[in-house]
């Protein structure tokens, strides 16, 4: 099946997608804004091209496992987007995924500058990934 991953922020919202092989996630692209209606209608052009048949939109957990603030946000945007595509959303642990993704930019010699303008698109391939990879177990 194919899914596509989200990794929703204030600014930057990071995308990734897998075949329908579910084997591996790739990185789509960060989308930049901030309000929410203009967003899911950026989205949902990515969501007719790629054609998914779900949704995982990760959710900021604290560390200890309570849901912090912005995972209301996250749940609240997840709802949203799944009335406008009406495509089933799934909200998935995303604790980590950005020190991750930062981890490996580095590994892969990407400066640290350069590391906003994609982070959170490799934000989104670890959340997907990560979902992928529980489905397999």
């Amino acid at each position: 099946m194919i899914i596509l991953g989200v990794d929703y922020g204030d600014v930057r919202t990071g995308i990734a997608v897998c075949d329908k092989t579910e084997f591996l996630a790739s990185p789509v692209c960060t989308v930049s804004e901030s309000y929410m209606p203009k967003l899911i209608d950026k989205l949902l052009v990515i969501i007719n091209e790629k054609k998914p048949e779900l949704i995982v939109v990760g959710l900021p957990k604290n560390m200890d496992g309570s849901l912090g603030f912005r995972a209301q946000a996250c749940t609240e945007f997840a709802q949203a987007l799944s009335e406008a595509c009406g495509i089933k959303t799934v909200l998935w642990d995303e604790r980590l995924t950005s020190v991750i993704a930062h981890r490996q930019l580095q590994l892969n010699g990407k400066r640290e500058k350069k590391h906003k303008n994609i982070v959170d698109t490799a934000a989104a391939v670890e959340i997907l990934q990560s979902y992928i990879d529980s489905r397999k177990r």
